[in-house]
C-alpha cells in the first residue's frame, strides 16, 4: 500500500520491512522522529540509549550476536559516537549495521553545521545519501546488504529537508528477522594493536571492493539529458538541481563513500561543463578535483555555508534569477522564548540579576543566553557546562579572581554526558556551582524519555533514576534540591552555592510543561494598581505584552497563552498582579 511518509518515517519503516532486528539512538533533531516511528510501529525491539556512544555500542553488539540493527542520532551525535565508530570500521560487522546520522545545513536547531560525509570518509565506510522519502525506505534495505556483503559498518545520511519532508513511498515486501550465529572470534572483535594491523589491511582492500560496487550499483545513476552542462549531485541538492535544471544531464550519487572515479570520468567526458552540487564542504569537488577533472562550477559559486536551493543553481549558471522582495525593515526583535510557565524561567531570571558567569549546555534552557535575561555566557557541547565551569574555576584560582562560576544543565543532557564532567570537579577539587534543571524528559527535542522518566522508549516502565542520590555517589557533599518558581527561595540558595567553597549542587525538579500539561488558573493584571513599570516583563514570557492605549502603557495578560506559574507576580512591587483562584506570591 502506498505511502505518504516522511523521511524519518520511512526509515522506520524500512528498518522494520528489511528484517531490522534491534534499534537504539539519541534524540537530536532532525533525526528524533525516526526511532520514536520505529516504536509506534512496534515491530522491532527499539530504545533511547544514555548517549550516542552508548546508542553505537549496543548496536555494535546486537549486530555482533546476529541481528541487524540501526543506530540513529544528529550529525554532531556522531562526534559522540566516533570513538566506538572508528574501531567498528576495523571489526566489522556480523549482521548488517546501519549508522543513520542527519545532518542539518542551515543549522535550523544545531550548534554547528558539520558535514557527515566527512566521517565516511574518515572512517572508510560508505555512505548512502537518499533524495527523498521512496530512497530513505529503500535505502536501509540496500543498506543491510552492502553491511553484509563488505563485512562493514554502513552510514545512512539524511539532512533536514529529508528527515522532515513527506513523500510517496511504495512498500516491498516485508522480510522476517533472520537472527544469525553468536560466535566467538577474537581475532576479529578484539582490537589488540597485533589484530588490528592485520584488520588495516582489510579495511584498505574493502575500500577499494567499495570502489568497484560504486561503480555497477543503481544506487550510482546517470541521467543524460542537455550535454552543455553536467551536474553531479546526491541527496536533497538532486531535487534542487532537478528544479532548476530541467533538462541538464546527472549524475545521480546514491552511495556517496567511496566515489565512482571511473563512472565520474564516463560522465565528465560526455558533457561540456561540469558542476558539482552539494550542500556544506566540498566533499564531491574536492576528491573529483583531485582526479584531474576540470569543474567549472562549484564552491566557486556556490556558499559553503547553509542549505543549497533552486535560485542558488541557476544563479551559479548564470541564469537569471526572480527577484525576491526585500525584508520589511523596523520590525520588532522576537527573540525565542520558555515557554509559558517553564521553570526554567525562574531560574535565569534570578541568574540575570545576580549577574553570574553561567556556563551553559544543549537544551531548552540555552534561551537563557538571549535577550531580555542574557543569562548565559557559553555554550559548547553536550555536558560541557559543567567541565567548562570547572577549569574556569581553575583558571580563576590561579588569577586570585574570587568569581564562581555557574554551571547550567538539564537533567538528559546530565545523563548524557554530564555525569563525567561533575566526576572530575569532584575527584579535582573544584569549584562551581552546578544548576541541574530536572524536568523528567528531554525536552528540546519534543519530550522523550531518559533515564530520569521512569518510563522506556517503547512505554515500557523501568527504573527511574534519581539525580541527588546519583550526585552524592560522585562525591559531592552540598546537594540541595530548589523550586525556581518561588523566586526569593531560589535566589538564596544560589547565592548560599556561591558563597560556599567547592562544588556545590543545586537541582531544580520541576516536570515540563509541556510534556506534563502542566496549567494553573492564569494571572490576572489590576490596572489600577499597575503602573507599567515593566519590571515583570523582564522573564520574558509570551503572555506577557502591553496595553495599546492610553497615556502610559500598561501590562496585560493573555489568558490563553498563561499557565498560571507565577513568576511574573513575583517581580511586580505594586501587588498589581494576582493568581486567579489562589494566592499571590510573596514579592521579590
Amino acid at each position: 500500500m502506498k505511502k505518504i511518509i516522511s523521511g524519518n518515517e520511512a526509515i522506520a519503516l524500512g528498518f522494520g520491512d528489511a528484517g531490522g532486528v534491534f534499534a537504539s539512538g539519541y534524540p537530536g533533531t532532525p533525526s528524533t522522529e525516526t526511532l520514536e516511528e520505529v516504536a509506534r510501529l512496534g515491530d522491532v525491539y527499539c530504545e533511547w540509549a544514555a548517549n550516542e556512544k552508548v546508542a553505537l555500542e549496543a548496536v555494535i553488539g546486537g549486530s555482533i550476536a546476529g541481528g541487524r540493527s540501526l543506530s540513529t542520532m544528529k550529525h554532531v551525535g556522531v562526534n559522540v559516537a566516533a570513538d566506538a565508530l572508528l574501531t567498528l570500521t576495523y571489526t566489522g560487522v556480523n549482521a548488517g549495521l546501519i549508522l543513520m546520522v542527519s545532518d542539518d545545513p542551515g543549522m535550523h536547531s544545531s550548534q554547528n553545521e558539520q558535514d557527515s560525509r566527512n566521517y565516511a570518509k574518515f572512517a572508510k565506510v560508505p555512505m548512502l545519501d537518499p533524495a527523498n522519502s521512496q530512497e530513505a525506505y529503500d535505502m536501509v534495505r540496500a543498506g543491510f546488504e552492502i553491511s553484509e556483503q563488505f563485512d562493514t559498518p554502513l552510514m545512512l545520511r539524511t539532512t533536514t529537508r529529508i528527515a522532515h519532508a513527506k513523500g510517496l513511498v511504495v512498500p516491498q515486501e516485508k522480510v522476517a528477522p533472520q537472527i544469525g550465529e553468536w560466535v566467538k572470534d577474537v581475532p576479529k572483535y578484539v582490537m589488540l594493536p597485533n589484530f588490528g594491523k592485520l584488520k588495516h589491511v582489510e579495511v584498505e582492500a574493502r575500500l577499494l571492493k567499495l570502489q568497484e560496487f560504486a561503480e555497477t550499483t543503481p544506487l550510482n545513476r546517470i541521467e543524460m539529458g542537455d550535454t552543455e552542462v553536467g551536474i553531479i549531485t546526491s541527496g536533497v541538492s538532486y531535487q534542487h538541481v532537478r528544479e532548476a535544471c530541467p533538462n541538464a544531464s546527472v549524475l545521480k550519487l546514491g552511495l556517496v563513500h567511496p566515489l565512482p572515479e571511473k563512472k565520474i570520468r564516463e560522465f565528465a567526458g560526455s558533457v561540456k561543463r561540469l558542476m558539482i552540487v552539494e550542500e556544506m564542504d566540498a566533499i564531491f569537488e574536492e576528491q573529483i578535483r583531485a582526479m584531474g577533472i576540470e569543474v567549472e562550477i562549484g564552491k566557486n559559486k556556490l556558499p559553503l555555508c547553509g542549505e543549497i536551493n533552486a535560485d542558488l543553481i541557476r544563479a551559479a549558471l548564470g541564469d537569471k534569477v526572480p527577484e525576491v522582495a526585500a525584508p520589511v525593515t523596523g520590525l520588532p526583535q522576537r527573540p525565542p522564548v520558555f515557554c509559558p510557565s517553564c521553570a526554567h524561567r525562574g531560574l535565569f531570571t534570578i541568574l540575570s540579576k545576580l549577574k553570574c558567569f553561567v556556563s551553559g549546555d544543549i537544551g531548552c534552557y540555552t534561551l537563557g543566553a538571549l535577550p531580555p535575561m542574557n543569562a548565559m555566557h557559553s555554550v559548547i557541547d553536550m555536558g560541557a557546562s559543567i567541565s567548562a565551569a570547572h577549569g574556569m574555576a581553575k583558571v580563576n584560582a590561579i588569577a586570585g579572581r574570587d568569581e564562581k562560576p555557574v554551571a547550567v544543565i538539564g537533567d538528559s543532557t546530565f545523563f548524557h554526558s554530564g555525569i563525567t564532567g561533575l566526576l572530575s570537579m569532584a575527584y579535582n577539587d573544584g569549584n562551581a556551582l552546578v544548576i541541574i534543571m530536572d524536568n523528567r524528559t528531554t525536552g528540546m527535542t519534543g519530550g522523550q524519555e531518559n533515564p530520569g522518566s521512569g518510563v522506556t522508549l517503547q512505554g515500557v516502565p523501568t527504573q527511574q533514576v534519581e539525580i541527588a542520590p546519583l550526585v552524592k555517589a560522585l562525591g559531592i557533599d552540598n546537594v540541595v534540591e530548589l523550586d525556581a518558581y518561588d523566586l526569593k527561595a531560589t535566589e538564596a540558595a544560589i547565592k548560599k552555592g556561591l558563597e560556599t567553597p567547592g562544588p556545590y549542587v543545586l537541582i531544580d525538579k520541576n516536570p515540563c510543561v509541556l510534556r506534563y500539561k502542566v496549567r494553573k488558573p492564569a494571572i490576572h493584571v489590576d490596572q489600577d494598581k499597575c503602573t507599567g513599570c515593566r519590571a515583570c516583563l523582564k522573564v520574558a514570557c509570551m503572555a506577557l505584552g502591553l496595553t495599546a492605549s492610553g497615556e502610559k502603557q500598561k501590562v496585560r495578560v493573555d489568558p490563553n497563552v498563561c499557565n498560571g506559574c507565577g513568576v511574573c507576580t513575583q517581580m511586580c512591587k505594586f501587588d498589581a498582579m494576582h493568581e486567579l483562584g489562589g494566592d499571590n506570591h510573596a514579592n521579590l
